[in-house]
C-alpha cells in the first residue's frame, strides 16, 4: 500500500487486536479467505437488482456468486428453496430490520403498524422498535421485557400484552439476553394476536446474535416457528458485516391468500432502501457460510458455549452476580455495579482495557444507572475461543478480571 499513513494504522490496529483479550459479544475473527474476498475485485462491480435482472451489465459472473450466497445460506440452516427465500444483499443488520418492516408493517397516520420488540434496557436491540431509532420514530414499539425475579422472559405476560396491543410484527431476539428462547412460544403468541382484518401477526426472529451456535447446533433453530429471520453475518457466524433476510413463502394471509413476504422484502431492499449491493461482501459471505459448514465448525460452536459457562461460573465463585444466574449461550451479562457494592459498567470497561482486556459497559434489567454509564458489562466468547482458547482460559481471564477491578 502506498498510503502510508492508512497502512501504519491498519497495522497499529492489527498489532492491537493481536495484543488485547477480546470479549466483545459482537465481535469475532474472520478467516484470511474471507479478507480476501472482501478485498477482491468485486468492489469494483455495479450490480443494481437481483440475479438475473439487473439493471447494469457485465453481471454474469456476480449472478452466480449471489446465487451460490443464496444457497449456502439456505442450505447451512438446512432450509428447502421451496419454502424459504434469502436476500443476501442488506448491508448490514440494521438496515435488514429496517427493510422487514418497511415491507410488512403500515407506517400511514392511524394505520401506523406496531412492533412488539424486546426493551432496549432489557437485552433487545436499537431496532426492535426502540424510540431513538428510526424503527421507533416510524413505527410505535410496544415493549416487552424479563421477570424482575428470574431475569428471563415471562411467556404469559408477553403473550397478555400482545393480545391487548395487537402489534403487526412481533420481533424475538436480542442483543444482550443470555438464555435460551423458545421459538415455539412465540409462535404460540403470534398465533393468539388477530387484528381487525382477522390477520395473526407476523413473527420475526432476529437470531444476529446466536446465528453461528444454531448452524454449529448449540442454540435451537427459529425456522420451524418463524414467518422472518434475520441475522448478521459476523459475530458468532464469524464471517464479515452484513445481513442475510430469510422468509417464508409459503405463508398465507387469513384468507388464503399468499402474502409474498419475500417479493415485500426484496423490494424493500431494492429499490426501497438501497442502490447496488456490494458484491465483495456478499462473496465473502459466502466464503463464511462454507467455513460454518464444516464439521469444524460444529466443534467451534460447542466451545464458545461451554467457555461462556465456564467464564460466568468463574466470575459468580469470585463474588461478581451473573444476570439471570448464568448463560446458554456465548453471552454473559454481569451485573458490576450490585446495588452500590461494586463498580459502575463505563469504570469496569475503562479498567479493563488499560490492562488488555476489551468489554463493552451494558445496561441490565432494570437499570437505575444512565446509559452511559450502566450497572453492567457485557462479555461474550466467540472471538476468543476463535483463537484458539478452551476452558482453563476463560478460568484464568475470569481471575484477572476479579484481580483487576479488586484492586484499591
Amino acid at each position: 500500500m502506498k498510503d502510508i499513513q492508512i497502512k501504519k494504522l491498519i497495522a497499529d490496529e492489527k498489532k492491537r487486536q493481536k495484543s488485547v483479550i477480546n470479549l466483545i459479544a459482537s465481535e469475532n475473527f474472520v478467516s484470511a479467505d474471507v479478507l480476501e474476498a472482501l478485498g477482491s475485485e468485486l468492489t469494483n462491480k455495479y450490480a443494481e437488482g437481483y440475479p438475473g435482472k439487473r439493471y447494469y451489465g457485465g453481471n454474469k459472473i456476480i449472478d452466480k456468486i449471489e446465487q451460490l450466497c443464496q444457497e449456502r445460506a439456505l442450505r447451512l440452516f438446512k432450509l428447502g428453496p421451496m419454502e424459504w427465500a434469502v436476500n443476501v444483499q442488506a448491508l448490514s443488520g440494521s438496515p435488514a430490520n429496517v427493510a422487514v418492516y418497511l415491507a410488512l408493517v403500515p407506517t400511514n397516520g392511524a394505520e401506523r403498524g406496531k412492533i412488539m420488540g424486546m426493551s432496549l434496557d432489557q437485552g433487545g436491540h436499537l431496532t426492535h422498535g426502540h424510540k431513538v431509532s428510526i424503527t421507533g420514530k416510524m413505527w410505535q414499539q410496544i415493549p416487552y421485557g424479563v421477570d424482575k425475579k428470574t431475569e428471563v422472559l415471562n411467556y404469559d405476560e408477553i403473550k397478555a400484552k400482545a393480545i391487548a396491543e395487537k402489534p403487526t410484527i412481533i420481533v424475538a431476539g436480542f442483543t444482550a439476553y443470555p438464555r435460551i428462547i423458545d421459538w415455539k412460544k412465540f409462535k404460540e403468541i403470534a398465533d393468539a394476536v388477530q387484528s381487525k382484518s382477522g390477520e395473526r401477526a407476523l413473527l420475526m426472529v432476529d437470531m444476529s446474535h446466536i446465528a453461528g451456535l444454531v448452524a454449529g447446533g448449540e442454540y435451537p433453530t427459529p425456522f420451524e416457528y418463524a414467518d422472518i429471520v434475520t441475522t448478521t453475518t459476523h459475530k458468532t457466524l464469524r464471517g464479515p458485516r452484513s445481513a442475510l433476510i430469510f422468509s417464508r413463502k409459503d405463508r398465507k394471509s387469513g384468507n388464503g391468500q399468499p402474502l409474498d413476504l419475500d417479493k415485500k422484502i426484496d423490494k424493500a431492499v431494492f429499490p426501497g432502501m438501497q442502490g447496488g449491493p456490494h458484491e465483495n461482501q456478499i462473496a465473502a459471505v459466502a466464503v463464511a457460510l462454507k467455513e460454518a459448514a464444516a464439521p469444524t465448525f460444529k466443534k467451534y460452536a460447542r466451545q464458545v458455549v461451554t467457555n461462556a459457562r465456564v467464564l460466568a461460573d468463574e466470575l459468580s465463585k469470585l463474588g461478581w452476580r451473573i444476570v439471570s444466574g448464568g448463560t446458554d449461550s456465548h453471552l454473559v451479562l454481569v451485573d458490576t455495579w450490585m446495588e452500590g457494592k461494586g463498580i459502575s459498567g463505563k469504570e469496569v470497561s475503562d479498567r479493563l482495557e488499560k490492562e488488555g482486556i476489551i468489554v463493552n459497559k451494558n445496561a441490565i434489567p432494570f437499570d437505575t444507572r444512565p446509559p452511559a454509564d450502566p450497572s453492567g458489562i457485557r462479555l461474550g466468547t466467540a472471538a476468543e475461543t476463535t483463537r484458539g482458547l478452551k476452558e482453563k482460559d476463560f478460568k484464568k481471564i475470569a481471575q484477572r478480571i476479579d484481580e483487576i477491578l479488586k484492586k484499591s
